[in-house]
């Protein structure tokens, strides 16, 4: 059998790739042979990582493109400088993600608005863009970043606009694959559990937070660096190509008590 999870030859777009699990994921594309296309606001942060990446592996093509996956007219921009430098585009990771936490009683519109926008809105306008080059060569692979709090809450950390957002990832990724199945794309999601991060480093690493977490949990810890990294993979790669429409939860069993 051919190697299943070689990615040699397939270009990637990830959104959300200037730092966190992005960056781990961006190296782990390019090691399995991936050419990469990495978008975010911050620029001067995607210069750097592509530099690293480069770096590591020099024989793959990678590019940076700021783009603010709130913004439609920058999604449109973006997915075309993307296709002008490689071509194609076989496999797009919405992992572009920010996070509240906030009681809902002191909740506002517009800290509401921010995570609905850039975590289930922008996987939206992503996939809207990328999927029309996709479907004109019958074979894509959509990896959404969900989460755990998609399917479960938090009784330690009000994160409600997140958790509202990514359990519209986990049904709109079921949605998209239904109807985009027979065009040769899948689209599958991660449900990550807790993974130190910018984004969660001052709200579930909080010492109240972290304590309970690693009390409920059956492997009594937060996921360590890379340990995402195999299930996108699989949902990115041949490997997975007879499933779609699923979240795989990475959570140390979280989900399951």
């Amino acid at each position: 059998m051919t190697n299943l999870f070689d990615l040699t030859g397939k270009t990637a777009i990830i959104a959300g790739a200037s730092s966190g699990i992005g960056v781990q994921f961006a190296e782990m594309l390019a090691e399995q042979g991936a050419d990469i296309a990495i978008l975010a606001r911050r620029y001067d942060k995607l210069v750097a990582v592509a530099e690293d990446i480069r770096a590591k592996y020099p024989e793959r093509r990678i590019i940076p493109i700021e783009c603010d996956v709130r913004k439609e007219d920058q999604i449109i921009v973006a997915v075309q400088k993307v296709v002008e430098a490689f071509g194609k585009i076989d496999i797009l990771l919405n992992n572009a993600g920010v996070v509240d936490a906030v009681p809902i009683e002191a909740l506002e519109e517009e800290a509401w608005d921010r995570v609905l926008d850039t975590d289930l809105k922008g996987v939206f306008l992503m996939s809207k863009h990328v999927i029309r080059h996709m479907k004109e060569r019958n074979y894509g692979k959509i990896v959404n970043t969900a989460s755990m709090l998609g399917l479960t809450a938090s009784a330690s950390v009000p994160t409600h606009s997140y958790n509202a957002a990514k359990g519209g990832v986990i049904h709109l990724t079921r949605g998209v694959a239904a109807t985009y199945a027979k065009h040769g794309i899948t689209v599958n999601a991660i449900g990550p559990s807790l993974f130190k991060t910018e984004m969660t480093e001052n709200t579930l690493f909080a010492e109240k937070a972290l304590k309970m977490y690693n009390a409920v949990c059956p492997m009594g810890r937060p996921g360590n660096p890379g340990e995402l990294n195999g299930a996108v993979l699989y949902f990115a790669s041949d490997a997975s190509s007879y499933t779609t429409g699923q979240t795989l939860f990475v959570d140390g069993g979280w989900t399951i008590i």
